[in-house]
């Protein structure tokens, strides 16, 4: 694969306390990924959004930077349990797997502007795979809104053993993809690293890697 389809996760020596700021410690010893097309591959420069992550010994971290015209929040937001349907509303989305041989089998995990949250366990094989919102990983989530610079940011901190057999370690890949939806309905925006070349997000045959490196 190009370097393009593979994201690179960085080494941690430890598990910070969940940080939305790009400029912090943990997160500048990241390489950043971009996500600027649309589902079906068009250029959407406008809302060119930013991707982070890295792991420990325990979890695999991410931080979205995202940046929006308008945005699209859920009146009465509860974080205290996962928000079912949730990408409905604007979420940063991880679509991540570690079975290579049945691709159609992965993990969904969404974070919103507002710090809601939901993870699902996905088979596509099955014919009411909607049902995996039921699954918890036990990921948690932070996030804040930039209002004077209209950027907001969406961090993850997601259990290792919650998506992969294996323990964490150097060399280790993933199948991943990244997604952000944004706008009301009348003029919604969704974004991919790896264009889906659809209107749905699950074709995990448009999937890139994410790759663990210990630096």
């Amino acid at each position: 694969m190009t370097d393009e389809q593979i994201v690179q996760s960085n080494w941690a020596r430890s598990d910070p306390s969940l940080d939305t700021n790009p400029a912090s410690s943990f997160w500048r010893n990241s390489l950043p990924t971009y996500m600027d097309a649309d589902a079906h591959g068009k250029p959407d420069p406008t809302h060119r959004t930013e991707v982070r992550t890295r792991w420990t010994a325990k979890n695999l971290y991410f931080l979205f930077v995202c940046p929006y015209d308008d945005l699209n929040l859920k009146p009465n937001p509860n974080r205290l349990a996962e928000t079912n349907k949730l990408w409905n509303w604007d979420v940063a989305e991880v679509f991540i797997g570690a079975d290579f041989t049945n691709i159609r089998r992965y993990k969904e995990f969404e974070v919103s502007p507002q710090g809601e949250w939901v993870d699902l366990e996905i088979d596509l094989s099955k014919p009411h795979h909607g049902d995996g919102w039921k699954w918890n990983s036990g990921f948690e989530v932070a996030a804040r809104i930039d209002e004077a610079a209209h950027v907001w940011y969406g961090a993850m901190k997601i259990p290792y053993s919650a998506i992969d057999t294996r323990r964490p370690a150097q060399g280790n890949t993933l199948r991943i993809n990244l997604f952000r939806s944004q706008g009301p309905a009348s003029a919604r925006h969704q974004i991919a690293w790896r264009s889906p070349m659809s209107d749905s997000f699950h074709v995990p045959e448009r999937f890139g890697l994410l790759r663990l490196v210990k630096k």
